[in-house]
């Protein structure tokens, strides 16, 4: 019995029909697909017993049998209805399509959920593909209408902005997944993409699935051995927070009693993100076939090199466990980041501790914690990130990510930041990096001379895309930074004029211009949009100007620290006296905006102190 059971799937030779339905099965289950939901499938043991069953129906000794007992009858009718008689026509047809009845009733029961898997696929891509060709149809149709006067034409676009725009929320909220982080990136893409897109998208950002603890308890015993039971005293089957990709449960270690925060990846998204990238790519390929002018093809490259890597928590767990060292050893910021108790590929185990959102003014606020303080620590935070050497760069520094919570333990500042998910890191390369502190206090000086020779060398831009470029990194309108006002807060009329850019013409070369740029810089730019957004809603009483003197200190840092990198190459100040004037200068060029900041700073101190309006 237990050899019988081992029996490979076969079909019986003599039937060529059903060996071609048994090749296709075994191609079927030989397909990627079929293989990534084997592996997932919660009901693969019952599957394989439906193998065994099958395995007995159709082995070459299961076949025989059948076959000999066939021929007996047809003996035995022989014998009453003369010798030499043979099966009929009908007879043989019904051996075969019994046999391939066998195979195919076989190969249902064993690759049912396989199946279901295909089904879904289908039905998953057809929603993109048709969504896909219904707006790329509508497009083309309003933008060919010719006979309209140019207000009636743009009154068009904008309703068919927002025609597509919801169609194409309704796939994004149907297949989840990744497309829920794909729409809630979309929608802070204001700079790139048309109002009614960004607008439709917004409910996007508090729509994360939630998977039911059934499904988080089958991982953690597929992925650790071990039942949740086993490894928490207590672990609260509702989540306290979700996210696109994942979310958080509090639990309690049973080896030791702590409480812990436990990160887990949505189970479903195993099945679907192979596909769902390819769905992706294939969206931005159609669309840069269609508006060769719009190409958001390097959005879909960025998807694939940045996913797979939020998608391990081990290299999360690493990316959180380096920041922390960096920041105990470079700096005395109030950052706290939660240590990592260890962590598996879809789940990670971390310490536990709350905080607030930094946009909670009201919270800030009751806790006598200072915005202007709260803004000027996350500026110090993300700039030594971005320019210190060595430092690792969190790219996905958004309000949901951040947190703040009292310290009545310190005085100045009394509060900690807390920073959450650290999935998506990247490494400034060190010329990179000392270019980018020079094109920043070319800015900063408004010499547009200089901003343009970095910009060239930080990112390939030539003078033609520099006055956009300049506007993409800044935020700011080209015409405010020509006028040395980069420091000022920016208007509604400033942000009206930039939109307004966008939509007469300038859009078209933002994009051409995003797609060649390194990677690197995107993230770079990614990072300084949420934390110009993070600044702008905590209302600081005092602008962007702090910030700012922050932001040009840590750049100062860096071009000092390659100047004297520079002298020590050349002999140093006691072998080479004449280098002893290089480093004078370089260190002049340092302290006057570290005056400049220090004094600025004492100033805000004592007004505070006095209670003076600022």
């Amino acid at each position: 019995m237990r050899a019988a059971l081992q029996i490979p799937l076969r079909t019986p030779q003599a039937d060529p029909s059903a060996a071609v339905v048994a090749q296709h099965l075994t191609s079927w289950a030989n397909s990627s697909i079929v293989q990534s939901s084997w592996s997932r499938s919660p009901s693969s043991i019952r599957s394989r017993c439906y193998y065994r069953s099958a395995s007995r129906i159709l082995s070459p000794s299961a076949g025989r049998n059948f076959s000999t007992g066939f021929c007996r009858r047809s003996t035995n009718a022989n014998s009453s209805h003369g010798a030499g008689a043979r099966p009929t026509r009908s007879q043989r047809k019904l051996v075969k399509y019994a046999v391939a009845g066998s195979v195919a009733s076989a190969g249902y029961l064993f690759y049912a959920d396989e199946i279901k898997h295909l089904y879904r696929a289908a039905e998953r891509s057809g929603r993109v593909v048709g969504t896909l060709a219904v707006c790329i149809n509508d497009y083309r149709k309003t933008l060919n209408q010719d006979s309209l006067s140019p207000e009636e034409q743009a009154a068009s676009l904008r309703a068919c902005h927002k025609r597509c725009a919801e169609r194409t929320l309704r796939v994004l909220e149907k297949n989840g997944s990744i497309f829920i982080k794909l729409g809630q990136h979309l929608s802070s893409m204001g700079y790139l993409l048309p109002l009614e897109w960004t607008t439709t998208f917004i409910p996007l950002q508090d729509k994360c699935p939630v998977s039911s603890i059934e499904s988080v308890g089958d991982m953690f015993l597929c992925d650790t051995g071990h039942p949740i039971d086993e490894l928490f005293s207590s672990f609260d089957p509702s989540p306290i927070g979700a996210a696109s990709l994942a979310q958080v449960h509090v639990a309690t270690l049973k080896e030791t009693g702590q409480k812990v925060a436990v990160k887990v990846q949505h189970p479903a998204l195993a099945e679907w993100v192979p596909l769902d990238l390819a769905l992706t790519r294939f969206t931005f390929s159609m669309l840069k076939r269609f508006f060769p002018d719009y190409d958001l093809e390097w959005l879909s490259r960025e998807m694939d090199l940045s996913l797979p890597q939020e998608l391990d928590f081990r290299m999360e767990a690493q990316n959180a466990n380096r920041a922390r060292e960096y920041f105990q050893s470079h700096s005395n910021m109030p950052l706290v980041i939660p240590e990592v108790m260890w962590a598996q590929k879809r789940i990670l185990v971390m310490e536990f501790i709350a905080g607030r959102r930094p946009d909670d003014l009201e919270f800030l606020d009751s806790n006598g914690i200072d915005r202007d303080e709260v803004s000027a620590a996350l500026a110090h935070i993300f700039n030594e990130m971005i320019f210190g050497d060595n430092a690792p760069l969190h790219c996905d520094p958004h309000g949901g990510n951040i947190a703040i919570r009292p310290n009545p333990t310190r005085r100045h500042p009394n509060f900690d930041i807390i920073l959450y998910d650290h999935g998506l890191y990247r490494d400034i390369p060190q010329e990179l990096r000392r270019n980018y502190a020079k094109l920043w206090l070319a800015v900063i000086d408004a010499d547009e001379a200089r901003m343009r020779q970095y910009a060239r060398a930080v990112a390939g831009i030539s003078d033609e895309q520099f006055p956009l470029f300049a506007s993409a990194i800044t935020g700011r309108d080209y015409g405010v930074l020509v006028k040395k006002n980069v420091a000022s807060a920016r208007t509604d009329a400033e942000k009206e004029n930039i939109t307004g850019a966008l939509g007469e013409g300038m859009l078209q070369q933002l994009v051409e211009l995003l797609g060649q740029v390194p990677r690197v810089i995107l993230l770079i730019l990614k990072t300084n949009d949420l934390t110009r957004s993070l600044d702008e809603n905590l209302q600081t009483r005092r602008g962007p100007v702090r910030t700012f003197l922050i932001l040009a200190r840590y750049a100062t840092r860096t071009v000092f620290d390659e100047q004297c990198e520079a002298i020590r190459e050349d002999g140093g100040v006691w072998l080479r006296p004449q280098n002893w004037l290089r480093f004078l200068c370089a260190w002049a060029g340092y302290l006057r905006v570290e005056l400049k900041l220090s004094i600025y700073e004492t100033v805000l101190a004592l007004k505070s102190r006095l209670g003076v309006a600022n």
